[in-house]
């Protein structure tokens, strides 16, 4: 299996620091500053980047539950919601919130339920945010591609 990596450059004190982060691919790089993490400034911030690895993440897993299950999903798309707050004496990631929709054909509401609740425990960056309470909300759209096949 592959190793990923990233850079984060930080210069100055946290207040009125400022950084860039950097993924290993070159794909991105993104200013973060302390306005971007704990308020509402221009930038991005580890929260983001981790919100999206979630989402990117548990969309690939339930793309290949659904898959296995004899229903390729047409398209999957989740948002994550990071929640920094104050715990413990300090901030933390106390919770997740993902919300995803698929467009799926042959499956009802409750199997696509199922299927996303597995996603939800088994993708890797789940795993990793073990600690963090993870709630899902999952939609089931009708697939309206046309079927595929000779005929």
């Amino acid at each position: 299996m592959a190793v990923r990596t990233a850079i984060a450059k930080w210069e100055g004190a946290l207040k009125d620091g400022h950084g860039t982060m950097s993924i290993g691919s070159g794909a991105f790089e993104g200013q973060y500053s302390f306005s971007s993490r704990f308020e509402e400034g221009t930038g991005t911030n580890p929260e983001e980047l981790i919100g999206a690895a979630h989402a990117g993440c548990f969309s690939m897993a339930l793309a290949n539950i659904l898959a296995e299950a004899g229903h390729p999903p047409r398209r999957i798309e989740t948002g994550a919601r990071v929640h920094l707050e104050q715990a413990d004496g300090g901030p933390a990631i106390t919770r997740i919130e993902l919300s995803t929709e698929g467009e799926v054909g042959g499956i009802d509401a409750d199997e696509f339920q199922r299927h996303a609740e597995s996603a939800k425990s088994g993708c890797p960056v789940s795993k990793a945010l073990a600690g963090v309470q993870i709630s899902l909300e999952a939609y089931l759209l009708a697939d309206t591609s046309e079927p595929t096949g000779s005929g």
